[in-house]
């Protein structure tokens, strides 16, 4: 029996010996990583990079220092054009240090470039909120994000009239009596 997946990082293969199965997997083997193009505002700063052999996300940092006032919500800019290729988003989430270290939330707590966001003005821009009562700054070469690309695909709608399920109780009623 041989299975695989849509996933270029899983094939798993299993054949019977006897009665009992072998099992042989490449899960773990590394898929070689997307090519991407990217374009940096300022060549001076490094490109974005994946911090640890684990991880998913890699750091975007500031291009220029920023002051953000109290309450005040800005657009921080990450120095980088993205292409991101067709089937594809690139999710721009904040880093989990971020309010602890810097009283910076992201408001809408994720940012989404599409496929067709790359033209010479489409820099990628975090947009932060101060939650402290003073000013917060963020220095050029501070890592401000991460960035992730996910796969996507486009739906098609079909409209009905009734999708005749029994309701849950609406938004926010899940536990509730």
């Amino acid at each position: 029996m041989l299975i695989r997946s849509n996933l270029s990082i899983v094939t798993i293969c299993v054949r019977q010996q006897s009665s009992r199965f072998l099992v042989s997997s490449d899960i773990f083997a590394h898929p070689s990583p997307m090519q991407i193009s990217i374009q940096r505002i300022d060549p001076t700063l490094p490109l974005p990079e994946y911090e640890s052999a684990g991880a998913v996300g890699f750091d975007l940092v500031t291009r220029v220092t920023t002051k953000i006032e109290p309450g005040a919500i800005v657009l921080v800019p990450g120095n980088v054009i993205v292409k991101v290729p067709e089937g594809y988003a690139l999710l721009i989430l904040p880093r989990s240090s971020l309010p602890r270290k810097k009283g910076l939330v992201c408001p809408h707590s994720i940012g989404v470039i599409d496929c067709d966001y790359h033209g010479p003005k489409d820099e990628i821009m975090v947009q932060v909120q101060n939650i402290t009562q003073k000013a917060v700054t963020v220095q050029r070469g501070e890592r401000i994000a991460q960035g992730i690309f996910v796969k996507t695909e486009k739906a098609q709608w079909e409209e009905v009239e009734d999708h005749g399920a029994v309701t849950r109780g609406g938004f926010g009623s899940t536990g509730e009596a």
